[in-house]
């Protein structure tokens, strides 16, 4: 029976991919888009639906649309408070969504992708409730290692693009990452799955790992150890000009953990297409040619906004 799937968080780079991939999917009847902006990617014939997490607007679409599959996978922009509590408030919403629908039948969560690790918690015990008060609900959440590629912008690829980027003294994480077209590949085949052996917990990653210093290397960007107190300080400042970063989200973009991904390719029967070093390689050339153009660019501003996005996307 062909499906209908919700695609949450539409506007990112990830959602708008995994839109586009699902509706060329035979399996595949109809696919919407949600997000409280506009896809920053075309999403095709794809429906988009407009909802914000703050409101009751996630509940709506879940309910009106008929969906038997969701997809939730992080945050829906808002302007209203805190980005992080934003991102708790709205995933918690749509877990308590597909609980109450009748239609609903397939949930796959990407957990963590902007949450603190007590939230990641929290959500996560959440969903494993869910699970044991609706036995008929199939639920799959992918603990996504770093996702890198020549086109994703996220947390982890503005770190890399600062011109001084800050390191924990003493720390220098095995860094794993998932190229943007494996993730992408990943929840189009768990999002069409359902049921044993599809339901659980799944890490997702590519195989291998590089030291943080060897990736900061590679981009050519010197990183400089502070110790825990002093991030807490650059935080702060950094906040001011949109850096966003803590001891927190650095532990967390840099974790120190190699995933278990045996269990994701017995089930999907599939591996990576990339390694950790090529999805990072795939980066950091893309990074290096779009740094080749604005060398080359003259006078600087010749491309007005455009260039203005890249120079920041590569810290200069």
């Amino acid at each position: 029976m062909p499906r209908v799937v919700l695609v949450i968080g539409a506007s990112q780079y990830l959602g708008a991919r995994t839109v586009q991939t699902l509706q060329d999917d035979p399996g595949v009847d109809r696919v919407l888009g949600v997000d409280s902006a506009p896809p920053h990617l075309p999403i095709g014939e794809a429906e988009f639906v407009h909802a914000d997490a703050c409101g009751d607007g996630v509940d709506r679409v879940i309910r009106e649309s008929g969906a038997d599959t969701v997809l939730h996978l992080g945050l829906l922009s808002t302007d209203r408070g805190p980005v992080q509590e934003n991102t708790r408030v709205g995933t918690m919403q749509v877990l308590a969504a597909c609980q109450r629908s009748t239609a609903v039948s397939r949930l796959v969560l990407r957990s963590g992708s902007a949450l603190e690790a007590r939230d990641v918690a929290e959500v996560e015990t959440y969903t494993r409730g869910l699970a044991r008060r609706r036995p008929d609900l199939s639920v799959a959440v992918l603990r996504f290692a770093n996702i890198i590629g020549p086109s994703v912008e996220t947390p982890l690829t503005h770190y890399l693009g600062m011109r001084v980027v800050p390191t924990m003294r003493g720390h220098d994480p095995r860094m794993q990452f998932i190229h943007e077209d494996d993730g992408v590949e990943v929840l189009r085949r768990m999002a069409l799955g359902s049921g044993s052996p599809y339901d659980g917990f799944f890490d997702v990653a590519a195989p291998g790992a590089m030291p943080l210093s060897a990736c900061l290397r590679r981009v050519g960007r010197p990183g400089i150890p502070v110790p825990e107190r002093g991030l807490r300080v650059l935080g702060g400042l950094g906040r001011r000009r949109g850096a966003h970063y803590s001891p927190e989200r650095l532990r967390r973009l840099c974790c120190d953990r190699v995933f278990d991904t045996g269990q994701l390719e017995r089930v999907l029967e599939w591996t990576p297409t990339h390694t950790s070093r090529q999805a990072f390689e795939a980066f950091a050339d893309a990074a290096g040619r779009a740094s080749d153009q604005l060398e080359r660019a003259d006078p600087p501003n010749r491309f007005g906004p455009a260039a203005a996005r890249v120079r920041a996307g590569v810290g200069r």
